[in-house]
């Protein structure tokens, strides 16, 4: 299993770190791992959401 910080997951996703952050505060981003106080990412879990996120169309409404 890999797991990655929120500076390696944001680089995979070619995304910010505040990107990232605001993502896990509103729930909207990929789910995360809590170990002690530190957050990580597991790259399966990075390659779902990400696939979650596919669509066709700018007027495509994503399911929740």
């Amino acid at each position: 299993m890999n797991v990655l910080t929120t500076e390696e997951a944001a680089k995979l996703l070619k995304l910010s770190q505040p990107t990232m952050n605001r993502f896990r505060v509103k729930g909207d981003g990929p789910v995360y791992v809590k170990l002690g106080g530190a957050v990580r990412y597991r790259q399966c879990d990075l390659e779902t959401w990400l696939e979650s996120r596919t669509t066709r169309s700018t007027s495509e409404e994503r399911a929740a």
